[in-house]
């Protein structure tokens, strides 16, 4: 079974997100920023965000002018931290070897730092039209549902690439359009725990037809609270809110219920290269120690 592409790109075209990073004139950087937020974050959280950073690092030189704290200040709450670091040095190799610019070449993508093969293709396809299979949870879910008959797609594979790959229609931009309504259908209809079949524009499903078998996959409800996430996040909080370099004292207040996670915690953003220590034994975030 494949997925009915015409009645996808349809709905789509009539029911799509009026996403930022989806309007006209959005250039392939301003796309790169976006896929980076969205991974792991919701889209209500990252829009505000990305809206400032378009404004103030329209292109890769602005931020890779920018020092590495002001960007993880920027950052903001959005979680995951290191995509913001890994995002700045990425700007700085866009901007001292490919002229400014975010490249086309999925191969060559990959090669820039914090791009991997999701956002290689990703922005191979959104930024550039290019017929390249775009992989992610929601497209993952989609495929096993409708091609497979399975409730869940499991752990990610290979194939999951070679099989999206197949699906996608001849034609370039169609291809490009197909891309983004299987992601915009799992994200909006077929999730993962409560699907609106009803709603759903696939005329033929293998999963529905099969009688919506349950999952064979159990499933892990991941807290925050309590978690050396959590730790770390407040502590950056402290360095975020600061104008400068703190004393450990600011720190060990930011989390007082388990000294020895917020020790761990922050061992872990020293070593991640988000925050320095100082010669006299102060912390800040990082490329901010000097000051």
């Amino acid at each position: 079974m494949s997925i009915d592409s015409d009645a996808l790109i349809d709905w789509y075209a009539e029911t799509a997100r009026d996403l930022p990073w989806r309007r006209p004139g959005v250039s392939a950087w301003q796309i790169l920023m976006s896929e980076i937020m969205l991974q792991q974050t919701p889209v209500v959280r990252v829009e505000p965000i990305w809206r400032e950073w378009v404004a103030r690092w329209p292109v890769p030189s602005a931020m890779a002018a920018a020092a590495q704290g002001e960007v993880l200040r920027a950052w903001g709450k959005l979680g995951y931290p290191r995509r913001a670091l890994r995002l700045h040095e990425c700007a700085q190799v866009l901007a001292a070897e490919y002229g400014d610019q975010v490249p086309a070449d999925v191969d060559v993508l990959l090669g820039l730092p914090g791009i991997g093969a999701y956002t290689a293709r990703a922005v191979a396809c959104f930024a550039y039209g290019q017929r390249v299979p775009v992989v992610d949870t929601n497209v993952r879910r989609v495929v096993a549902r409708a091609v497979h008959g399975r409730a869940d797609a499991g752990n990610p594979a290979a194939r999951d690439l070679r099989e999206t790959e197949a699906l996608l229609p001849g034609s370039v931009p169609r291809a490009a359009r197909f891309s983004a309504a299987l992601m915009e259908l799992g994200a909006l209809i077929c999730t993962a725990r409560t699907p609106a079949c009803d709603l759903c524009p696939l005329p033929r499903c293998a999963w529905v037809s099969a009688g919506r078998p349950a999952s064979d996959v159990v499933r892990r409800t991941q807290k925050y609270d309590g978690t050396d996430r959590q730790a770390r996040g407040r502590l950056l909080d402290v360095l975020r809110a600061a104008a400068g370099p703190v004393e450990r004292f600011a720190l060990d207040l930011a989390w007082t219920r388990d000294p020895g996670q917020r020790d761990r915690a922050l061992d872990s953003l020293l070593t991640d290269g988000l925050i320095e220590q100082t010669s006299d034994g102060l912390f800040a975030l990082a490329g901010e120690g000097g000051h």
